[in-house]
């Protein structure tokens, strides 16, 4: 589903991916997007921040409490490093700035489609427990205060438990197009999540190749 309230670029959005070999639903509103959802079946929302009304990021945030899973990608003009936060903090899965490449918004698209089933309500690891829905983190049943990226790479982490996830993986999954990968970004916030989590230590490096989630 789509949900923009410039009909141009509504239209084009659609017809990008129906291009791409996507169904495409539409709507101009919020209400007309709850109307929709309704029924169920999408694979993905693709969401306008502002709307005639009110911003998508607040429905999607109360969505989301209600345990609502659909992946979300939010396409907006709005840029800013706090905006993008937000997007994440309120439930986003990706967040594109307009303008945008057809190629990339339809990579993106097709990326949150695979996810079999929309994204898991609750994922777990051991004593690691995360609401998707609620944005929550538990070790031990001790609830965890994490920022919006080091959420977005421990929820990767964990739906690739025990296999080998490279840097470039986390920076094309939990980063904006832009990030630099010869930077340290990716290790600055292993490192964080390590010393969050606590012991016994559950984020491993695989020297010269990435990190691995798992017990050992």
């Amino acid at each position: 589903m789509v949900v923009e309230d410039d009909e141009n670029l509504l239209v084009g959005v659609a017809a990008t991916l129906q291009a791409a070999g996507l169904e495409v639903q539409t709507a101009t509103s919020i209400a007309a997007a709850h109307d929709a959802l309704a029924t169920g079946g999408q694979d993905c929302v693709v969401f306008d921040r502002m709307l005639p009304d009110g911003d998508a990021i607040g429905y999607v945030h109360l969505r989301r409490r209600e345990g609502w899973g659909t992946p979300v990608l939010f396409l907006t003009a709005r840029d800013a490093p706090a905006d993008r936060v937000a997007g994440f903090e309120h439930g986003g899965d990706d967040y594109l700035v307009k303008p945008f490449s057809s190629a990339e918004l339809t990579a993106r698209v097709l990326n949150l489609c695979r996810r079999p089933g929309g994204r898991p309500s609750v994922l777990r690891y051991g004593d690691l427990e995360m609401d998707c829905a609620r944005r929550e983190v538990r070790r031990a049943e001790i609830l965890l205060s994490l920022t919006g990226k080091e959420f977005a790479v421990l929820e990767y982490l964990l739906t690739q438990a025990e296999q080998l996830v490279t840097r470039t993986d986390l920076l094309e999954h939990c980063w904006e197009s832009e990030a630099d990968p010869m930077s340290n970004v990716v290790d600055a916030v292993v490192k964080r999540l390590r010393r969050k989590l606590g012991g016994p230590e559950l984020i491993h490096t695989v020297h010269g190749r990435g990190f691995q989630l798992g017990a050992r």
